[in-house]
């Protein structure tokens, strides 16, 4: 596989086109990981809450940098727009937190349109890929996902039949002991209907509808995700997802 430095390997999410980085298997230290996305809309609509958007996810990783499970995480963050070829840029793949600068996630430039079947694509996807990687050679992996949003798809290269396979195979028990998917709509109140059917018809686990793009909203948010990755990260190992993951923001 191609190698762009020492400490990642590109991996690609079968013939699809997607594609992903990640720490390279053998430098890792722990016996059971929880393998971590954030994928963040950057699109035309977040025009004018783009900073308080980047400063939740900034605040949600450095708070995941302080968990007792820190060591056995691998974050993942994208944002995703129509600017970027399959809707997703990858601001950086599977990582160590140990490894990881929040302070220099790149800025939000609202542009383009919201590819949501990519964006849920991309992150089942890799999850799938890379756990599998992880799972084959012994390591206890689970996993757990967001997609934040402010509306719903209107213009992807991944169909929504492409994301149920890779939710199929992420539930299935024999890649991932146990997946959460979240679904968050914020400032997307006009749109909740549709996101929450978005959600059903994908087989996701959450629709969380947290409002609008305030800063407590988003320190709220921020909260939330941080919150329930320790979570599931404990529940690594009991066979399960974890059974903490508030409904509401």
């Amino acid at each position: 596989m191609p190698r762009p430095n020492d400490e990642t390997i590109i991996h690609k999410i079968g013939k699809s086109g997607f594609s992903f980085k990640g720490a390279r298997i053998e430098r890792l230290g722990a016996t059971e990981y929880t393998l971590v996305t954030i994928a963040v809309d950057e699109t035309g609509s977040v025009d004018g809450f783009q900073n308080d958007l980047r400063k939740m996810l900034e605040t949600a990783v450095e708070a995941c940098k302080k968990s007792p499970r820190s060591d056995n995480l691998l974050l993942r963050v994208v944002y995703f727009s129509t600017k970027y070829p399959n809707g997703v840029n990858e601001v950086h793949g599977f990582k160590l937190l140990s490894e990881i600068n929040p302070a220099d996630y790149p800025e939000i430039r609202p542009g383009g349109c919201t590819p949501l079947n990519d964006a849920a694509f991309s992150s089942l996807g890799a999850m799938n890929v890379y756990g599998k990687q992880l799972s084959d050679d012994e390591f206890g992996v689970n996993g757990i996902m967001f997609i934040i949003t402010d509306g719903g798809d209107n213009d992807s290269v991944a169909t929504m039949k492409m994301v149920k396979e890779e939710v199929r195979k992420a539930v299935s028990g024999e890649i991932l002991e146990s997946i959460i998917s979240v679904l968050v709509g914020i400032n997307a109140d006009e749109y909740a209907g549709l996101l929450a059917r978005f959600k059903d018809e994908a087989g996701m686990t959450h629709f969380i509808n947290a409002g609008e793009a305030t800063k407590g909203k988003l320190a709220k948010l921020a909260e939330f995700v941080s919150s329930s990755i320790s979570s599931q990260s404990q529940a690594l190992g009991t066979g399960g997802p974890s059974q903490n993951i508030s409904p509401t923001i």
